[in-house]
Order: C-alpha cells, then sequence, then structure tokens
C-alpha cells in the first residue's frame, strides 16, 4: 500500500498501464495492467521528480531509444533469496538472456531452477530489472507474472531481440 511518502504515477504502454510507486531511496515497484487493473488504481497520482524521469526512461525503451535504464532501484521486501536473484537480474543487459540454471549458478544456488523461477515471478520492478530475460534452457518461456503474462514477455523479448520459443 502506498504511504504520504511514496509517490506514484501511471502512463500508458505498448504493452499496457504501468504503475509505478518510489520512496526516497528509489523505484519501489513496477506493475503492468493486468485483466484491466492495477493495484493502486483507487489511489491518487503522487508523481515525484524521480517519477518523472522513470516515465520518461520507460517511453525512451519503449519507442527503442533506451537500452538501459539510469534509475535507483530499492528492491525492498523478500526473503534473502529472493534479494539475491533481484540483484543477479540486475546484470543482465538489453537483449542478454540467461537460463534460470544458469541464474542459480551465478548467485551460487545451482540445481534451484524452480525456487530461482518464483524469485523471478515476484520480482516487484519488472522491465527495469529485466525478469523477462530469463528464459529455459532451451529458450522456451516458461511463463511470466507481468501483465497479460506470456504475451507480454513475448513482446519485451521481441522488442529487445531476444530469440525464444512459447
Amino acid at each position: 500500500m502506498t504511504t504520504p511518502e511514496t509517490s506514484l504515477i501511471r502512463l500508458a504502454s505498448p504493452i499496457g498501464q504501468l504503475e509505478i510507486t518510489a520512496d526516497a531511496a528509489g523505484i519501489l515497484s513496477l506493475s503492468i495492467e493486468n485483466n484491466g487493473r492495477l493495484p493502486y488504481e483507487s489511489v491518487p497520482e503522487n508523481p515525484s521528480p524521480l517519477l518523472h524521469t522513470a516515465a520518461t526512461q520507460l517511453d525512451e525503451y519503449f519507442s527503442g531509444t533506451r537500452r538501459a535504464f539510469d534509475l535507483p532501484v530499492h528492491l525492498s521486501g523478500g526473503t534473502s533469496f529472493q534479494q539475491s536473484v533481484w540483484h543477479g537480474l540486475e546484470g543482465l543487459a538489453f537483449g542478454e538472456v540467461i537460463s534460470y540454471g544458469d541464474l542459480g549458478a551465478s548467485i551460487g544456488r545451482p540445481g534451484s531452477g524452480r525456487a530461482i523461477g518464483g524469485a523471478v515471478g515476484a520480482n516487484p520492478v519488472p522491465i527495469i530489472v529485466g525478469c523477462h530475460r530469463v528464459l529455459a534452457t532451451n529458450g522456451r518461456i516458461t511463463g511470466y507474472s507481468g501483465g497479460a503474462g506470456i504475451p507480454t514477455k513475448v513482446w519485451l523479448l521481441d522488442h529487445e531481440g531476444i530469440e525464444h520459443v512459447v
């Protein structure tokens, strides 16, 4: 839930309406519209300079003129395991892909692909922290928790030129 210290902004995108929250430390969450709904849709917008910058950078990303985000992200909440996965995702650049197994190995948790998948799905800041860049070892999309699910992930992968199998 948002608090008076939390800023909130919404913006249109090719994958649906986005809702972004931030505090003084950075971006807290990015939600993609799902079935016409957003988590804080009943809360009035309370934009901050940081959120205006985030909206501009996301517009540039969707238009194809931005490949990296320059935004402070505050990955709060989650277990220490989830935090390690989310920080592992931060190292993936535009157009790069990693398998669940390789992501697990990169954070010192080989053989934990299913748990990695759960942590990837719980990423509070998709797109900016590119969880859509994680695929099965064979390049197959196994799921996506943002927006419309797999169609949203397909759009993001296609946008970045990442080969995949549906």
